[in-house]
């Protein structure tokens, strides 16, 4: 019988010291030096696991809230648009339907917001007309849910992509997602009664749909009233997702205007809007933007009782919730010293630069000036007074940069360009008394009293002098969207919280766009959007734009196009770009090419991004403009150089072989000596160079790298910098 064989423990390589020297430490002291039973570990877990559980809690808070901020008593109605893809879908039945489903029982649904206490939701349900872009546009602006309605039977003679979508219906599908698509959903009607051919009909719609929008769009059969019933229900408990430029500034959808004419100044009047505040707080003390109207301020803000409520009273009657929309519960009037001011453009005084008779101690502080700035500058071989005007010394400009960024007022008059200093405010106006966030942002003047900026102001064009220039930008926008949310936070007693039913009382309004608006209120919604700190000021800005696929005329650079960015519209007269990214200098473009994008640099009011651009043009004859392009905000940057190539020509006189002498390109031989350096070429393929000036009416001696023809032309290419047209009107509505 074999025996039990037992081999030897394998000797770990890698023990631990203190492992090695166990059998050496008494048996008491053993519990000390060996591994602990995983505290260490359990501690660890247990901190990852807590601090996971934390996470999933905040989260969970977070979406909590935000539901019930949608979804709440105290949450605005959900706007619900219909939008017909075709003519031949009747949006008016629909609308009655599901307003006779959201009211209440025994309740007249004669306005378009209801509120509706068996599904605890109140909504607006807007009809986007068939055939009116600009309308359909500003619906989807402030829309919770797109309702995309199509006829399974369709009857229409204009079709494009699908039997179900007519041209109309495909045009605006491509604004809607350039504008940024909320809550989407899919309406199917006028399915037949037999479940079979139902079934069918229904796979075959939405086969034929699914590639139009998003992927998480749900089709719905909306022919009765149960159908209605299932989409409701879904509809309250889905979590509203709306584009992020929306949620940055606070806005207002108008369901009452009105006028109120102003004895002390014959031209202009107050402008009353009522509605539900969305998004965000508004300040009374804030700039608000009208679309196709302007920039305004407020003289008052009345927070009046929900026309709506959600949870209406037992022992209140009709005639009480008829009457509720008079009740004022609390007005807020702005504080001049904290009121934003309206401020457009620097108005440059042309007599600010003229040469008095100085003193003698202006004339001792000038010459100790002086010989401090004695310091001679060493500049690049070759370099231009153009050229020179954009390197600035490294020497006492830091501490400038220092005391701006600290808010200091002291700044020095005149421009230091590349960022490091701004322009005095003594062209403001009444203005002077800017606070710390004005310190970033720089008046384009054009009396500079520094050599680089004397010498820049003579280049650039006049309308540089009206305009504002960030020195940080990204830093600014992030200071002003931090200002913003504490405003939101905070608890301020200029403030209105979003979801209240205001009235803004908008002053300084003219009489003409006062009425215009409120005859436009009757068939479009009118939008009222708070303006983040700046954004009142003119600059230039640059869009990435992209000509419309449908969009077949061809767009001139600097001619008037109407800007829809965000919530606002303004006229601007943009030049065109190439979108160069490894390149600090970019070539114009005449024309906006279609196919790829381009940059447009236009001047226009500050907007800080991320937001969408719809291009409109106004066609020969036409009533209402066509989309012409679509694009995004990039960038606000006045230093960003667009160079436009221009080409000189001449003739050759004289040829002998490689050799030619050329006139009429120059009329003095100094402009032969500056343009030297240039490479010259001929229509019929030679290159070459300059050699020399010969006479004194500007010919001269060229050399080539080919025999040159005697009917042959030479030329020379030069840039030129460009810049864009300033708009004669600057918003839709003032010279509609």
């Amino acid at each position: 019988m074999a025996g039990f064989q037992a081999n030897k423990a394998h000797k770990t390589r890698f023990a631990s010291k203190a492992s090695r020297q166990i059998h050496k430490t008494a048996r008491s002291d053993k519990n000390r030096i060996t591994k602990a039973n995983n505290n260490v570990g359990k501690g660890a877990k247990a901190a990852r696991i807590q601090r996971s559980k934390m996470v999933r809690d905040q989260k969970r808070a977070a979406l909590l809230k935000e539901k019930r901020a949608s979804s709440g008593s105290v949450s605005p109605p959900r706007v619900i648009v219909l939008f017909g893809l075709s003519a031949s879908v009747n949006l008016n039945v629909l609308a009655e339907e599901l307003l006779t489903l959201l009211s209440a029982e025994n309740a007249e649904s004669a306005s378009t917001t209801v509120s509706s206490p068996n599904y605890k939701l109140r909504a607006t349900v807007l009809v986007a007309p068939h055939g009116d872009l600009l309308t359909c546009m500003e619906m989807v602006k402030v829309a919770d849910l797109i309702a995309f309605v199509t006829s399974a039977n369709p009857i229409c003679e204009d079709v494009t992509t699908s039997s179900y979508i007519d041209s109309f219906g495909s045009q605006c599908l491509s604004v809607f997602r350039a504008i940024g698509l909320p809550n989407t959903a899919v309406f199917i009607r006028d399915l037949p009664v037999d479940k079979k051919k139902r079934k069918e009909l229904k796979k075959m719609c939405m086969s034929s749909l699914a590639s139009e929008f998003p992927e998480d769009s749900k089709f719905f059969p909306a022919d009765t009233k149960d159908e209605l019933h299932k989409f409701m229900f879904l509809f309250k408990e889905q979590r509203i997702t709306v584009p992020h430029w929306r949620s940055q500034r606070p806005y207002l959808m108008a369901q009452e205007v009105d006028l109120v004419t102003d004895d002390g100044n014959p031209g202009t009047c107050t402008f009353l809007l009522s509605g539900y505040l969305r998004a965000r707080s508004l300040s009374v003390n804030q700039l608000v933007h009208v679309a196709g109207a302007g920039d305004f301020q407020l003289c008052k803000i009345d927070i009046l009782k929900d026309p709506c409520p959600l949870n209406v009273k037992k022992g209140q009657d009709s005639m009480d919730t008829d009457n509720l929309h008079d009740q004022v519960i609390h007005s807020l009037v702005p504080d001049p010293l904290k009121q934003e001011p309206l401020l457009f453009e620097n108005v440059p005084d042309p007599l600010a630069g003229e040469q008095t008779w100085p003193t003698e101690a202006e004339m001792a502080d000038a010459d100790e000036l002086q010989k401090q700035k004695k310091k001679k500058r060493i500049l690049p071989r070759g370099t231009s007074d153009y050229q020179a005007a954009w390197i600035v010394d490294d020497s006492g400009d830091e501490d400038a940069g220092d005391e701006n960024l600290d808010g200091d007022d002291g700044r020095d008059d005149g421009m230091v360009l590349d960022g490091e200093n701004g322009f005095s405010d003594h062209n403001v106006g009444n203005h002077s008394d800017l606070d710390d966030d004005e310190a970033s942002l720089d008046l384009r003047d054009s009396d500079g009293e520094t050599e680089a900026g004397t010498t820049m102001m003579e280049s650039l064009p006049p309308d540089y002098a009206r305009i504002f220039a960030f020195n940080n930008f990204t830093r600014t926008q992030k200071h002003v969207l931090a200002k913003a949310l504490e405003m939101e936070q905070g608890t301020m007693d200029e403030c209105v919280p979003s979801g209240s039913y205001i009235r803004v009382h908008i002053k300084e309004v003219p009489v003409d766009v006062a009425s215009k608006l409120c005859s436009l209120a009757k068939t479009s919604p009118v939008l009222v959007c708070g303006l983040l700190q700046h954004e009142s000021k003119m600059s230039v800005l640059h869009f990435s734009i992209k000509k419309h696929d449908t969009y077949n005329e061809p767009i001139k650079a600097k001619e008037p196009l109407i800007f829809n960015v965000g919530f606002r519209q303004f006229i601007a007269r943009p030049v065109f770009s190439s979108d160069a990214i490894n390149s600090d200098k970019h070539k114009m473009e005449r024309f906006l090419h279609p196919g790829r994008f381009s940059m447009a640099s236009v001047y226009a009011p500050i907007s800080f991004p991320p937001l969408p651009l719809i291009v409109l043009k106004s066609g020969n004859g036409e009533v209402t403009p066509a989309v012409a392009a679509v694009g995004l905000l990039r960038s606000i940057d006045p230093d960003r150089i667009i160079l436009k190539k221009i080409i000189l020509t001449g003739y050759p006189q004289r040829v002998s072989k490689l050799k030619a002498s050329v006139r009429y390109m120059f009329h003095t031989p100094e402009d032969v000596r500056w343009f030297k350096p240039v490479e010259v070429y001929t229509k019929c393929g030679r290159r070459g160079r300059v050699k020399e000036p010969v006479g004194t009416h500007g010919a001269m001696k060229c050399i080539f790298n080919g025999i040159v023809q005697q009917h042959d032309t030479v030329c020379m290419s030069l840039f030129k910098r460009v810049y864009p047209k300033w708009p004669e009107q600057r918003f839709p509505l003032l010279g509609a």
